[in-house]
């Protein structure tokens, strides 16, 4: 049997923060701290901050600006977070929301109706809520039949979710899936930390993944290779959860943020990485000169150009390793699925692709494709 990503479709947040904002703020904040702190700067007992600026974040990451789903508060120096209001149990949570514009736009894309649709996978790094499944509530809310639930496996869950997708056609359990990745990523950021307020941005992604025979969506991508891989790592890691409250003392620490150990981080997953784009690569007989594209994890542009190095065996160009991390900054699991959603043309039959994602965990998740 043959599996298919059938269509995609990407919701885009109406607010966006430069990279000149957000230093303002930081720095503004930086200020603030220093002033407050001065006597015990002066001691020893605290160290200054230091101020960040457009040029250090853009050299670091290659992000210029990310969407974020509300941006004033981010911007408040007494706040540095974003604030949503709480919405009754009666109406769609927001996560849903975004989830379901674009669903809405992939299913539209394969040429779908919602009531063909009897698997939805919402694969992502936080969901809103533990349950009811996100996934049941877009079900609801979209009028699907079937059944869903949710999975987290941080910035590998889109790859992920369509892999399980893929064998829950294989298997029968499901005719079309429906794989969203809707990241709010923005309240998992200290924004107070020169080394990480920048990194990430709200956004979500859907895919359409179905058996070929029943695909009539006008871009096409057959899954001819698929492999995904963990290994267990502190050096990414995020420890809000639920049992926080069962340890006041401890439950707004900086440790339940965001946090990671970068250079760690670079050394360790690049070469995994590399080698499982490589195995999968042999698995299907592709030479680099036969690979069109590389849709690959949007966390750093620094990262992205040494994995299209190692694979390619040079420098890809841009249009063979699209980057959108500048425009969306990291948005976990989304950014693989936002490049292959906006950089689909130009395929003719038979052209293969890579569709990569890594992250957190240590998780990783390649897929080879190759356009109808």
């Amino acid at each position: 049997m043959s599996v298919v990503i059938s269509g995609t479709g990407l919701f885009t947040p109406s607010e966006s923060i430069s990279n000149d904002e957000l230093v303002t703020c930081f720095n503004r904040y930086v200020d603030q701290f220093n002033s407050s702190n001065e006597q015990a700067i002066e001691n020893g007992d605290i160290t200054a901050l230091a101020h960040s600026s457009s040029a250090f974040i853009e050299k670091a990451s290659g992000i210029k600006s990310r969407y974020v789903m509300s941006k004033s508060d981010i911007l408040n120096i007494d706040v540095m977070r974003p604030s949503f209001a709480e919405r009754p149990n009666s109406e769609l949570s927001l996560q849903a929301e975004i989830g379901v514009a674009a669903a809405k736009q992939a299913i539209a894309a394969a040429n779908k109706t919602a009531a063909d649709i009897d698997l939805i996978i919402v694969a992502c790094a936080y969901t809103q809520r533990s349950y009811p499944a996100m996934a049941i509530e877009i079900q609801q809310a979209l009028g699907c039949p079937g059944w869903g639930f949710d999975m987290l496996v941080a910035c590998s869950a889109a790859t992920f979710g369509i892999i399980n997708a893929a064998n829950a056609i294989r298997s029968g359990t499901a005719k079309t899936v429906l794989v969203i990745n809707p990241e709010i990523l923005s309240p998992q950021i200290n924004y107070r930390d020169r080394d990480s307020h920048f990194i990430f941005g709200d956004v979500a992604t859907a895919s359409i993944i179905e058996d070929a025979s029943t695909a009539t969506g006008e871009h096409q991508f057959k899954i001819i290779a698929e492999q995904p891989i963990t290994q267990f790592s502190n050096n990414i890691r995020s420890n809000i959860g639920y049992m926080n409250q069962c340890s006041p003392d401890t439950e707004n620490d900086i440790d339940k943020y965001f946090i990671q150990q970068g250079r760690k981080v670079f050394k360790e997953v690049l070469p995994m990485v590399s080698n499982l784009i490589a195995s999968q690569m042999d698995k299907v007989g592709l030479a680099p000169e036969n690979i069109k594209r590389l849709y690959l994890h949007q966390a750093n542009i620094n990262m992205n150009n040494f994995i299209g190095k190692k694979v390619l065996g040079r420098d890809p160009t841009p249009e063979e390793a699209p980057i959108i991390l500048d425009e969306y900054a990291n948005t976990s699991s989304a950014g693989c699925i936002i490049a292959l959603h906006k950089h689909h043309d130009g395929f003719n039959s038979g052209d293969k692709a890579v569709l990569c994602s890594f992250g957190a965990g240590y998780s990783a998740c390649c897929l080879i494709l190759e356009y109808v």
